[in-house]
């Protein structure tokens, strides 16, 4: 059986409350994707942040460590600086720009430290057809505004949660033996979709893809811009690039490529939407996986 507490039977926001619900449902093996994540905001609201995103893991991971129960805990490409233009690999200096990267890797410390059968797996840029993300505010703009302006200077790998959901279940699936083993070999793995692009080439292949799917475009065209050209409250990795070597190799991970996912939750949408219609041809595709440079 696989719990999944809404907020109100397990707030995160409350960590001092973590322990009593798993005493409660005792479970076998706890995944924790759960986290703050509007980057912007976080800034304003350190104190919270902490407490979703580190001191709600600490929590889980004393206990599970205490129960000897194996832990996924999620974590982002943030804790990286964006330097560069190589891929970050799993054991890279970490120096995170902003108070929610700061918070999640206060949160992978606190997993390490306690000791226990654990797993942290850092993803990048994670967007679902439902929910608050990315790929469904292009959308709602590209449905309102003739021009989307979307910067183009920060590259790293799209990635839905229906491609991290699928190589998690696969992780579960080979045992809690077998896992247990391999988080005993391995404290991180990045699991994000192959390929890279900018924000704009994303925000570019969203509008194109809604488009063949005819769903509801007005945008005629997406323009690139400069970081600084869009300032944030929170300072952003240029590099956002994961390196995926280890979940290839230890955990036998093979993600879709970032355009393979984006026509899967499109095509997701389309069905949630009533609408449906063939998805786009392979040379669509194609034409729009680009280097930065070309963005």
């Amino acid at each position: 059986m696989v719990l999944v507490p809404a907020r109100s039977e397990l707030d995160l926001a409350m960590p001092h409350a973590i322990p009593t619900f798993l005493d409660e449902c005792k479970p076998d093996l706890i995944v924790n994707p759960a986290a703050y994540t509007a980057v912007d905001r976080a800034e304003d609201e350190p104190e919270l942040v902490f407490r979703v995103n580190a001191e709600a893991p600490r929590e889980m991971a004393h206990w599970a460590a205490c129960h000897d129960v194996p832990l996924i805990h999620f974590s982002t490409d943030y804790v990286f600086d964006g330097t560069g233009v190589s891929a970050w690999r799993e054991d890279d200096a970490t120096a995170p720009l902003s108070v929610y990267g700061k918070s999640k890797l206060a949160g992978e410390m606190f997993v390490r430290a306690a000791g226990g059968p654990s797993l942290i797996v850092r993803t990048s840029w994670v967007y679902a057809s439902q929910g608050r993300n990315f790929m469904l505010t292009v959308a709602r703009l590209a449905a309102e505004q003739k021009e989307l302006r979307i910067v183009c200077d920060q590259i790293g790998a799209p990635t839905s949660s229906r491609a991290i959901a699928d190589a998690v279940t696969k992780l579960v699936r080979s045992g809690l033996p077998s896992l247990r083993d391999r988080m005993d070999k391995c404290a991180a793995v990045n699991v994000s979709c192959s390929g890279e692009t900018s924000w704009f080439g994303f925000a570019d292949a969203i509008v194109d893809g809604l488009r063949k799917r005819k769903l509801g475009v007005k945008a005629e065209r997406v323009i690139p811009i400069k970081s600084e050209d869009y300032p944030t409250r929170a300072a952003r990795p240029r590099n956002s690039r994961l390196d995926s070597t280890k979940a290839r190799e230890m955990f036998s991970i093979r993600m879709p490529t970032w355009q393979a996912a984006l026509d899967a939750e499109l095509a997701a949408l389309a069905e949630l939407r009533g609408i449906t219609i063939a998805p786009p041809m392979p040379t669509v595709v194609d034409r729009l996986e680009r280097s930065p440079t070309e963005s």
